[in-house]
């Protein structure tokens, strides 16, 4: 692990520069496997948002934004005219596509995979979808001012990787998990509250943008790609058949490739 201005973060490789956004609970070292693949194409930089490795954490009394976190990507953005690409799983999608937009100029390629900004669910009268990540959320934020994270850390384990996931988990994974969990309090104010409509998106992020998702995805993430699809049909969408929202981490041999070609195409 390293800092620089106040992010830490993981590097490994040479070439063309990556800068890899976790998903919430996850950290820098999600990534592990694809730094292992990709290490001989491209200098690869993991960073850790707010709360997660040495990075601080967030005030507790403050509202976040997807800019806030967009922003310690700012240091790693080199100042010799190259340009860098981002990948970004679920929420870490989120804030790539804030990053990209900020960044623009320094911005070469954009990978999303899973992003799950959920109020373009809102903005578009996706309603139902846009409830289930209402409940999810006001689980999680209940959760954090009552000091109940293992009721919290059950609710989420079990929606995004399968109902039933929180009770095959053995007793220390499930307490490192609950641990993990509490930066997740904040994150859902920036996917929650952006305004950012999807024109705009398709004028702010690059061309060569690829979406990534899994056809057995949760409902709330299968609609936010829809939207995508319908509304910025030029950008590219890639779908496994199955691995579900945590793909990124769990299937490896069909995702990397995935990411490869989008880097490189």
């Amino acid at each position: 692990m390293a800092g620089l201005g106040g992010t830490d973060f993981i590097e490994a490789g040479s070439g063309p520069k990556v800068i890899l956004i976790h998903s919430s609970v996850a950290g820098a070292r999600q990534w592990g496997n694809l730094m292992s693949a990709l290490s001989d194409k491209f200098h690869l930089i993991a960073i850790n948002l707010f709360g997660y490795g040495a990075t601080d954490g967030w005030p507790k009394s403050e509202t976040q934004t997807l800019e806030d976190q967009a922003r310690l990507l700012q240091p790693f953005l080199p100042d010799d005219g190259e340009k860098v690409s981002i990948v970004g799983h679920s929420y870490g999608g989120s804030v790539a596509m804030k990053a990209a937009a900020l960044f623009k100029d320094h911005i070469d390629r954009l990978v999303l995979i899973e992003p799950n900004p959920f109020y373009l669910l809102e903005q578009n009268g996706r309603d139902v979808a846009f409830q289930e990540a209402t409940s999810l959320r006001n689980t999680i934020k209940q959760s954090g001012k009552d000091n109940t994270w293992p009721i919290a850390a059950e609710v989420f384990a079990n929606y995004w990787t399968g109902q039933g996931s929180w009770d095959a988990m053995p007793e220390e994974r499930r307490a490192k998990f609950t641990k993990a969990l509490e930066p997740n309090f904040h994150e859902w104010d920036g996917v929650m509250n952006e305004k950012t409509p999807l024109s705009d998106w398709e004028a702010q992020l690059p061309s060569n943008t690829t979406v990534v998702s899994a056809a057995d995805t949760v409902r709330s993430i299968d609609e936010i790609v829809s939207l995508m699809r319908e509304n910025i049909p030029h950008w590219r969408f890639e779908m496994i058949e199955r691995g579900g929202h945590m793909a990124a981490m769990t299937k490896p041999d069909l995702m990397n490739p995935i990411i490869e070609r989008a880097l490189e195409r």
